[in-house]
């Protein structure tokens, strides 16, 4: 990746069982203090990180003293819910060491779902990343079953990515990316360093590829990273085993298969709010708050909002007019239609007042919004 692509200002870090292992049927504290140590440098260049954590099963069996295996879902449920406690109280202290906080975050596919669990996952990690607390995120294997899993972790972290609208993520394995063949079994097998089309003949490569540890495959990865792509996010797969590599993967010289985003995540977020032919309501601004939009570039504040036309949620599509009843922008409302009606014209600062709680000081953020 060349310097101009770079710039990263959010990334997600997904680290496999494998490499929290270092290929042992142990969690290896030393490779997971030395990941912690790489996180650390990479919010000292600026970068908000989140981690996608697996381990938990497998810090159970360890802390149960390796029962015998069993295949049923309630037995890796127990695993996970004895795991999960001890695997984030080590990542915990292993963070101190460098002075961060941080924050567990369980998920299932439901919490995504869901548009109200969706919007409140999204302002949670929008809470924690302003406050620099690392969020380390899980699927809440306890609770989960086939109906709501997420179904990997690799998955996990490209929707954590879409959530947070990350600009990298990074995939930690115990290979350098993507090979042209099973490099086990083929001599000549070469690594594809960048893969700007994810299509058939890609997943054919990444098909029976594994890991004895994990539960994912190359193939997981390959589905996260297209997932990842079409949301403006770019991937990097590597071997989390090596020496700085994360260091690495920010200088753009580590050995590892790159997938860039034709588009930022603003890009796409804009290009799906031109495509909604429906909007669920319009509010009426003031030619102040008009104005702010329109030419400087501003978040909607209730204060400029003059009327309320229609009944929505929060998180809809809502059109922005001008008292005229011209359309000059279009973004996603932070209010429902009834806790707007209650905050129109009012000040930032009085919305926890009025309505008991707020979501912010905008009804409309400038980077929900795009302007017509």
């Amino acid at each position: 990746m060349s310097q101009i692509e770079r710039g990263w200002r959010r990334i997600v870090v997904k680290v496999g069982t494998s490499t929290l292992t270092a290929g042992s049927g142990r969690l290896n504290p030393p490779r997971m203090v030395d990941l912690v140590r790489q996180i650390a440098m990479l919010r000292d260049k600026g970068a908000d990180v989140v981690l996608v954590s697996s381990g938990a099963q497998q810090a159970g069996r360890e802390r149960l003293g390796f029962p015998k295996e069993l295949k049923s879902i309630p037995f890796k449920q127990m695993l996970a819910a004895v795991g999960q406690s001890r695997l984030m109280h080590l990542w915990e202290q292993y963070f101190e060491l460098y002075g961060i906080i941080v924050a567990q975050v369980l998920m299932t596919r439901e919490d995504i779902e869901d548009r109200h669990r969706y919007l409140n996952l999204r302002d949670t990690f929008e809470s924690l990343l302003q406050r620099s607390i690392v969020p380390i995120v899980n699927e809440n294997d306890a609770v989960a079953t086939d109906e709501i899993k997420v179904g990997e972790n690799d998955t996990l972290s490209a929707m954590v990515c879409n959530l947070i609208e990350a600009d990298l993520l990074i995939l930690l394995t115990d290979t350098d990316g993507l090979y042209t063949a099973d490099p086990s079994k083929d001599p000549d097998a070469r690594l594809i360093e960048r893969v700007d089309k994810i299509d058939d003949s890609v997943y054919k490569l990444a098909q029976g590829t594994s890991s004895e540890l994990g539960t994912g495959g190359m193939y997981t990865k390959i589905l996260a990273a297209d997932m990842a792509v079409h949301s403006g996010t770019s991937v990097v797969i590597a071997n989390g085993g090596r020496e700085n590599v994360l260091a690495k993967i920010w200088e753009g010289t580590a050995p590892a298969t790159w997938f860039p985003a034709r588009i930022t995540p603003t890009e796409g977020r804009k290009r799906w709010l031109l495509a909604q032919s429906v909007t669920a309501g319009s509010v009426f601004v003031d030619e102040g708050a008009a104005r702010a939009i329109v030419h400087a570039g501003k978040s909607l504040l209730p204060v400029g909002i003059v009327r309320v036309e229609g009944e929505f949620e929060r998180g809809a599509v809502i059109s922005v007019r001008t008292l005229e009843g011209q359309e000059i922008a279009r973004g996603l409302g932070n209010y429902s239609s009834r806790d707007l009606k209650r905050i129109i014209g009012q000040r930032s600062h009085e919305i926890a007042e009025i309505l008991g709680y707020d979501y912010g000081p905008a009804f409309i953020h400038r980077d929900k919004m795009v302007l017509l």
